[in-house]
């Protein structure tokens, strides 16, 4: 495929610019729901005068509706979008991309959706987007799924679906509260993705960061040590990865915690750790939820994240060497590779 799509450029420029244009449409679409025209065309960057004739065209092949109320894709419109993606992939070079990542880091999987998480919201869904997929492609009937919290997880979450009830499976969160947006709690992302799945699951009602004594006294709870305990075994974890001083405010560490984590040159948190440059673990905090032995013993763990503005975090969580798939954006995969 990657020799024909060279060849089609080099031949014919004009029907791939057509190929890509016409794609963006039915994707921002597809992800936006109902959508007018106005809206699209800001959206795509073209003028409504050029997206009218588009649409057309994409109407006429019945790829879409278009009605009072905006427009929206055909069942023919969402699998053909379907059977593009590894197309797109090849005509945007993000499977050359996915590659170089992948032997960079020892990664098992990549996938890479476009553009830049920092600047899109729309680019923060799809990464959610294709987390779902790398999520449902991972189950297996039995499995403990332990979640992280975090604005991508929600956007995850919210986009999970399976071909049938799960009944068999069990979704736990795999840390405490921050004490942030409900919407972003892990115990809320894990409800979701069962409900979501007819999936079970548990919450974990505990605060993430605890003192040494707080945490020796609330492990001694049963309800919360059969809880985690489950946690712990999880076959798959899924996790956000966050720059370091930003989820050190989130979490509220005092002054001298974050001036120490600083210091040691932290520039990533996952899992509630902060690792710097070389991937090593510079700080950690006692926690009911998982810990780095539980990483290491998953049978599955999916990191999630994008954005420019990440790729050095993403690039320091991964030297840690415990993931096995990476789902992040363009932007997010050249700049971890830049710090390789």
């Amino acid at each position: 495929m990657r020799n024909l799509l060279e060849i089609q450029k080099k031949l014919v420029p004009d029907m791939m610019e057509i190929l890509q244009k016409r794609y963006d449409i039915l994707h921002r679409i597809s992800t936006s729901g109902k959508i007018g025209r106005r809206s699209l065309a800001a959206e795509v960057d073209l003028t409504e005068r050029v997206l009218r004739s588009e649409l057309e065209t994409l109407r006429a092949q019945g790829l879409l509706s278009i009605g009072t109320d905006g427009m929206a894709l055909s069942e023919a419109g969402k699998r053909l979008l379907e059977d593009m993606k590894p197309l797109v992939k090849e005509l945007f070079g993000l499977s050359e991309l996915e590659e170089r990542l992948q032997a960079a880091f020892g990664l098992k999987r990549v996938v890479i959706v476009p553009g830049d998480s920092d600047e899109s919201d729309h680019v923060k869904w799809e990464l959610g987007r294709a987390g779902a997929h790398v999520l449902r492609d991972s189950m297996s009937p039995g499995d403990v799924v332990a979640v992280m919290g975090g604005s991508t997880m929600f956007r995850m979450a919210a986009q999970f679906s399976m071909p049938t009830a799960q009944r068999d499976n069990w979704f736990v969160p795999a840390r405490g509260g921050l004490g942030e947006s409900v919407d972003y709690q892990a115990n809320t992302i894990a409800s979701e993705l069962a409900k979501r799945t007819g999936a079970r699951y548990r919450m974990l009602h505990v605060p993430d960061h605890l003192s040494e004594e707080a945490y020796q006294s609330i492990m001694q709870e049963p309800g919360v040590r059969e809880v985690v305990d489950m946690i712990r075994g999880a076959r798959i974890v899924v996790h956000g990865i966050g720059d370091a001083m930003t989820m050190a405010r989130r979490r509220k560490l005092v002054p001298e915690t974050m001036e120490e984590i600083r210091k040691d040159g932290a520039l990533a948190e996952a899992f509630g750790y902060y690792f710097d440059r070389d991937g090593k673990v510079v700080h950690r905090m006692a926690t009911a939820g998982l810990r780095l032995e539980d990483i290491e013993a998953a049978g599955v763990v999916i990191g999630i994240a994008g954005g420019r503005s990440k790729g050095e975090a993403i690039a320091s969580v991964l030297r840690f060497g415990h993931d096995d798939i990476l789902v992040t954006d363009e932007a997010g995969a050249l700049e971890a590779l830049r710090h390789h």
